[in-house]
């Protein structure tokens, strides 16, 4: 792995965006792969999976390259499925606590820490505030939020915290590191970068066809749609830039604190951070030819798990033009130009007036009515006990509502003649089994 870093770093790999950081000795600076800075010797850095464990070790991020702002990968993490989502939980969602996130995966906090030591090196705690503060410094310098909303949307009580943590890790005060100052002060223009190899026309194509229109927009080069932030309804464009390879991203907030977790969704739905080449590398080991391979597909995702389900619900035995027929019935049934529809909003409608199956209807209506009190992780562990969800069901909310990436769709009828007509063997594929599953779609 160091000589896979080294020769990366040598060469700007763009492979390698978001899967490591260099630490320099001479400057205290941790930087990007790609940084376009003087290279330094090699005796002079360290290499770290994370700009947190970086951070940790005392090192500042680069002001030039960014690395708060670069993907991040936790590829290197391999099947330690339960540190990478405890990762995720806390980038995405800073001000909860660590009480809170041993509730939601099922573990003590005592196993919590021996886990973060074990893979990330560091305490929980030390991840959180770091990750809190690399949000912090993106926030500074690509938006002219207030430094007080800034401080409660990164997880801080209030802005002296911020100030106080951010001069001790970075020799800066907040304001010294705010660059955007011509913006109107609810504005967010934020650059998403992607990781290399990303494929905006399958993914751009993919959302196309199943745009539900009073929710979402897909232009050539962008994906626009309205969400729900606390209690205001907010339209966000996400605008795909091929020569810097990521995302521009615009709306206007009044409620800073729902900033995290939208800008986590927006990754997640749009899928910037899978690294191609290793999917690549297991697709070849499943059984794809080169030829099969010319793009890697990414997973494009849906905004909540109960979207996914009414979608994966509405389309069973039905072709797609049929299901997104049925979908925008549905949002115009609820209230219209309002995202959406919540759990709420669909057990008010009259959903009789579906053109479906009666049993399709008390499924809806059952799912809508487990998911308006139930979290996303309860829906998950009991929508199967309701009378036409199976399986085949779950596992596409799965991969497109939580976009886990080793789902396999073995019983899906296009996939196993996909299987038979490629020789495809899916084991080989763990654990990215998910990206097999659209790229066999993509090829029928």
């Amino acid at each position: 792995m160091l000589e896979q870093y080294q020769q990366a770093r040598l060469s700007r790999d763009k492979r390698f965006d978001g899967r490591f950081v260099v630490a320099v000795l001479t400057t205290g600076i941790f930087c990007r792969p790609i940084c376009p800075a003087r290279l330094p010797k090699e005796d002079n850095v360290r290499y770290y999976p994370l700009p947190e464990q970086a951070m940790q070790a005392g090192f500042r991020p680069c002001l030039r390259c960014r690395p708060d702002a670069a993907p991040q990968s936790y590829a290197w993490l391999g099947n330690q499925t339960t540190v990478q989502r405890a990762l995720r939980l806390l980038r995405n969602q800073p001000e909860q606590t660590l009480s809170d996130l041993t509730a939601r995966l099922g573990i003590s906090e005592r196993y919590l820490r021996s886990l973060f030591q074990r893979y990330v090196g560091l305490s929980p705690q030390a991840y959180q505030i770091n990750q809190r503060l690399l949000l912090a410094k993106q926030l500074l310098q690509q938006t002219a939020l207030s430094i007080d909303a800034i401080a409660l949307a990164c997880g801080f009580s209030a802005a002296r915290g911020l100030q106080q943590q951010f001069k001790r890790r970075f020799a800066l005060t907040p304001s010294q590191c705010r660059t955007e100052k011509n913006l109107p002060a609810d504005a967010v223009h934020l650059f998403i970068s992607c990781s290399a190899g990303y494929h905006w026309p399958f993914v751009r194509a993919f959302l196309a066809k199943r745009a539900v229109s009073a929710v979402e927009t897909v232009t050539d080069n962008s994906y626009q749609r309205v969400v729900r932030a606390g209690d205001d309804v907010v339209t966000l464009t996400a605008t795909y830039d091929p020569q810097k390879n990521g995302f521009q991203l615009m709306l206007m907030l009044r409620d800073a604190t729902t900033l995290p977790a939208m800008l986590a969704n927006v990754r997640r739905v749009l899928d910037c951070d899978a690294p191609s080449d290793i999917i690549r590398q297991a697709l070849q080991h499943a059984g794809l030819k080169d030829m099969a391979l010319q793009d890697v597909v990414r997973i494009p995702g849906v905004w909540s798990v109960f979207e996914a389900g009414c979608r994966a619900i509405l389309g069973q035995q039905v072709s797609l033009t049929a299901a997104v027929k049925l979908l925008n019935q549905l949002v115009n049934l609820c209230m219209p130009c309002s995202g959406f529809p919540t759990p709420q909003q669909v057990l008010a409608c009259d959903i009789q007036q579906l053109r479906m199956p009666e049993a399709r209807k008390r499924a809806l209506r059952d799912f809508a009515s487990l998911a308006a009190s139930a979290s996303e992780e309860q829906i998950m562990a009991t929508m199967c006990e309701i009378k036409g969800i199976g399986p085949w069901t779950r596992q596409y909310v799965m991969l497109r509502g939580c976009s886990e990436p080793d789902i396999w769709l073995e019983n899906d009828l296009v996939i196993k003649k996909q299987v038979k007509h490629l020789g495809v063997n899916a084991a080989n594929c763990s654990p990215w089994r998910s990206y097999l599953t659209l790229q066999l779609w993509s090829l029928a």
